[in-house]
């Protein structure tokens, strides 16, 4: 997983989700490519996707249930999961953060 990017644009403005729980800021790589990284404080939330959406976990760990199965994946700092588009998924943290790096559409 990278640990920097190079040559990307920065939304300053933050994407703020379930009362501050969820905080991520978007970029857009110079070959048009769009990420988002954030963090996910401890907690249980539900996200949605229009188009499939890759998580890779940088920094702590979470339980992932994908829409339409009832398997839970325990994914760790350095592992990813992927979500379909038209989807969505519920995202457990216990107990400390969870970093993140989302890329979107197919890789």
């Amino acid at each position: 997983m990278p640990l920097t990017f190079e040559n990307v644009t920065v939304a300053t403005k933050a994407n703020v989700y379930f009362d501050g729980k969820v905080v991520s800021h978007s970029l857009t790589l110079a070959d048009g490519r769009k990420k988002s990284l954030g963090v996910i404080f401890p907690g249980e939330y539900h996200f949605g996707t229009g188009e499939p959406e890759v998580m890779e976990i940088t920094a702590g760990s979470c339980a992932v249930v994908l829409d339409g199965t009832s398997d839970t994946l325990e994914v760790a700092a350095g592992s990813a999961f992927d979500v379909p588009g038209n989807s969505g998924f519920t995202i457990t943290v216990k107990d400390a953060p969870c970093e993140y790096i989302c890329s979107f559409g197919t890789p």
